[in-house]
This record gives C-alpha cells, structure tokens and sequence, in this order.
C-alpha cells in the first residue's frame, strides 16, 4: 500500500526541516566565534527567520484546507497568529 502525500504537507515540513537546520547551524556558529557579542548579534537574527517561518507554514497549511472551513474560520486564525506575533515581538 503506497500512501501519496499531500504537497501542502510536505511543504510545510520542508520548511520546518530548514527551520531546524538553520537553528542547528546558529549553535555552530556559537561554537565557532566563541564569542558573547557575536553570538547575541547572531541569534538575534534568528528572530526575523522565526515568524516568517511561521507565517508560511500556516499560509500553505490554511492553504491547504481553505475549501473545506469557512472564511470567517480563515479569518480567526489569521488573527490568532497576528496575536501570537504581537505578543512575541519585541520593544
């Protein structure tokens, strides 16, 4: 039995499968400069690609399922991850 995956799926793990690597290569980075400044400038870097891996992910998940839930359900998430953003962001 060969089972297809759906292509919102697997794009939504291949983003996260960067996401990881990308962290992953940070801790490197963190090995490698040894160093608390360039360190904090690195990883505050990361905080760009967080969100905007979060977005996508939840735009091609929604995507994904936008025939089958209503408008107004689109509409909820949308907000909640707006919230969720609001709520992380910094300053």
């Amino acid at each position: 039995m060969f089972q297809f995956l759906e292509k919102a799926i697997i794009g939504m793990a291949l983003l996260r499968m960067l996401s990881g690597s990308i962290e992953i290569f940070v801790a490197f980075l963190f090995l490698k400069y040894n160093d608390i400044e360039k360190a904090l400038m690195i990883n505050s870097s990361l905080a760009l690609i967080g969100p905007i891996i979060l977005i996508i992910t939840t735009t091609i998940g929604l995507v994904g399922i936008a025939d089958k839930i209503s408008f107004i359900k689109l509409l909820w998430i949308f907000g909640g991850v707006a919230c969720i953003l609001y709520g992380v962001r910094s300053g």
